[in-house]
């Protein structure tokens, strides 16, 4: 099922206005008119005023390596500190490759809590590119300790710092009647919010929120769009490295005229997504 952009975000102008809206959405549904549909308040004092909002997060996720002809797809979740955590925040596809490489360690800096994880070349001609993504994103909401997933190690080690209880430790803390680790604390909404209009299969539905172009409305997801597609890029030079003259380093994988006459030259590599094979080569 595909979901529309909710109306309370249509008018949002920077990913931090979208943050701290969504964010007050986690906090209290109701006060939006209580979609259910699109987030289930969960736990005890969901929407009562200030112990709902000090225990409300938003984990954004975002997925990069869809449409290459090679290399892993990657996601990453990450929870920033505060809204306004890193203003420059923004879509990655607006930033080129040296203005991202020069935020990563300001965005990670900014971040409560990351995790960055794929799926392989192998899984995605096995599964599928869209059931890879969910597997990409699952691992990453796993290594953040999201309950409920058991989903196996990816063959590129994930980059994870910190975790979603890390995360809740620290937005109860903001309340002086709450001690982390107690009930209240464990069940504070956790809103996932999702770049498109998917929600994640494997993961509850209640939990998520699909944001169609989120990585541009939503600065959770804007610095998961940077961290994956940075972790993604360097991953790629590897393999230029690995297989030198493809151009890797330069294309990421995509089937640009560089990179199909490359293959033409020196044929597919163990890289290559068999799934994948462009129609006439």
């Amino acid at each position: 099922m595909k979901f529309k952009l909710p109306a309370f975000l249509e008018n949002i102008e920077s990913p931090v206005e979208g943050e701290v809206a969504l964010r007050k959405f986690a906090a209290n549904p109701l006060a939006f008119g209580g979609d259910l549909d699109l987030f289930s308040a969960g736990g005890e004092g969901a929407g009562s005023g200030s112990v709902a909002e000090n225990s409300a997060i938003v984990v954004g996720i975002d997925e990069v390596g869809r449409g290459p002809l090679a290399g892993p797809v990657v996601a990453c979740a990450a929870v920033l500190k505060s809204p306004d955590a890193l203003l420059t925040l923004n879509d990655s596809k607006k930033l080129s490759r040296p203005k991202r490489e020069a935020m990563f360690e300001q965005v990670k800096d900014a971040c409560a809590c990351y995790a960055i994880a794929s799926a392989s070349v192998e899984e995605i001609d096995e599964m599928n590119i869209l059931e890879a993504d969910f597997l990409a994103m699952r691992r990453a909401l796993q290594a953040l300790g999201f309950p409920g997933l058991n989903e196996s190690a990816p063959e590129i080690p994930i980059e994870v710092k910190g975790s979603l209880n890390d995360a809740l430790s620290s937005s109860v803390a903001c309340h002086p009647g709450l001690v982390p680790g107690s009930p209240l604390a464990l069940n504070a909404n956790i809103l996932i919010a999702v770049d498109g209009n998917l929600k994640i299969r494997g993961v509850p539905a209640e939990k998520q929120m699909p944001i169609v172009k989120g990585d541009g409305r939503i600065a959770s997801i804007s610095a998961a769009s940077i961290l994956a597609k940075v972790f993604r890029d360097r991953y790629m030079d590897k393999l230029e490295e690995l297989y030198p003259g493809y151009g890797f380093d330069k294309h990421a994988g995509y089937g640009t005229k560089a990179h199909l006459d490359a293959i033409r030259r020196q044929g597919y590599t163990p890289a290559h997504r068999k799934s994948f094979h462009p129609k006439g080569l």
